[in-house]
């Protein structure tokens, strides 16, 4: 398929610039992926979509304030460093995205916060904006990791124009993260409410987690007509033997299994064995997923709605048919749903 058939118009007005009053009451599309059908709901009605010894896929990474400002030394120019993942614990090396990036030079030291509470040094340039850099602190992996706390922004996407505030560093987050790396939130997962987690519990429904550190990747824009010619960032993942068994278990029972978010589709896509079941993982993953797709786990699946020509509405139109997705589409952007990160979401079954 073509980039160009990813197109749709969206007007700004639907882009989410903040989330929902309450996580479980924004709004859901439900579609039928086998007749089209489309029903208007609100999103804790999922519950009424699952029952006893279904499976949801939860991808429980977290996201970690990777927004940071600091002032360069001598000119004291204030510099957005965004933090992309740690490349050495003990050396406290990381691979970052500075902007302005043409004042940041290899040897230039940024200072962090009003007393200096962290000092970096540009060790490398890795990309027009990429640089290696290395944190000069001496004390605890604790202290240090506190100091990004106090330090750090909650990384909102750039679209949102607006500081983050402490409601986002609540909110752009899923109740079930656990596990450190992500710049960016599964955003299919901020749905959920700690209530609706329960009644689906109490309902018997059996959650699996996995874990796929979302890279800024997520937001690049596709830039080649020939979607076989676009390439996609590694992401790391994590698939325990537990959570493979228990997906197997439902697959075998023939169960509504359902992935939450695209995140969670791309980990357990890319950890499918000879014959088509889940294995355990501890891996990178580049996969790029476009119709025509052949899925071999899940049979359902939750998702935000996203922006024309992203890779995600790609996913999308995989699972769910190209003319079924474009359509909802079609009807989502009628009935003013609204869009990405902080957006209503989707249930395709």
């Amino acid at each position: 398929m073509k980039l160009s058939q990813f197109k749709f118009n969206l007007p700004d007005s639907l882009i989410a610039h903040t989330p929902a009053d309450q996580r479980d009451e924004a709004r859901l599309m439900v579609l039928d992926r086998k007749t089209g059908a489309i029903e208007h709901k609100i999103f804790k009605d999922v519950l009424g979509y699952f029952d006893e010894k279904d499976v949801m896929i939860l991808n429980n990474t977290k996201v970690f304030p990777a927004r940071m400002y600091g002032n360069k030394e001598k000119t004291g120019a204030t510099i957005e460093v965004f933090l992309l993942r740690e490349l050495n614990k003990e050396l406290r090396l990381w691979d970052v995205l500075v902007d302005p990036a043409r004042k940041i030079r290899v040897g230039n030291k940024l200072y962090f916060g009003e007393d200096d509470l962290l000092v970096a040094e540009v060790v490398d340039n890795t990309t027009s904006r990429g640089r290696t850099i290395r944190f000069l602190f001496d004390g605890s992996e604790e202290e240090f990791r506190r100091n990004i706390e106090i330090l750090g922004e909650t990384p909102l996407p750039k679209y949102i124009k607006r500081k983050a505030t402490p409601e986002d560093k609540e909110r752009y987050q899923t109740i079930f993260a656990k596990n450190e790396g992500a710049v960016a939130a599964p955003t299919a997962g901020l749905h959920f409410s700690r209530e609706l987690m329960k009644r689906l519990e109490l309902k018997g429904v059996d959650f699996a987690e996995v874990t796929l550190h979302v890279g800024l990747g997520t937001f690049r824009a596709v830039e080649v007509e020939d979607l076989t010619k676009h390439k996609m960032d590694s992401e790391q993942f994590i698939i325990e033997q537990k959570d493979a068994d228990l997906v197997n278990r439902a697959i075998e029972e023939k169960r509504r299994i359902c992935a939450v978010g695209t995140t969670s589709m791309r980990a357990i896509e890319s950890a499918v064995s000879a014959n088509r079941t889940l294995k355990a993982a501890n891996d990178w993953t580049s996969k790029f997923i476009f119709p025509p797709y052949d899925f071999s786990i899940a049979n359902s699946m939750i998702t935000n709605f996203h922006t024309p020509e992203s890779t995600l509405l790609m996913m999308i139109c995989a699972f769910g048919g190209y003319e079924n997705v474009m359509n909802a589409y079609e009807i989502a952007v009628k009935e003013k749903y609204r869009f990405y990160s902080y957006g209503d979401a989707m249930l395709i079954i």
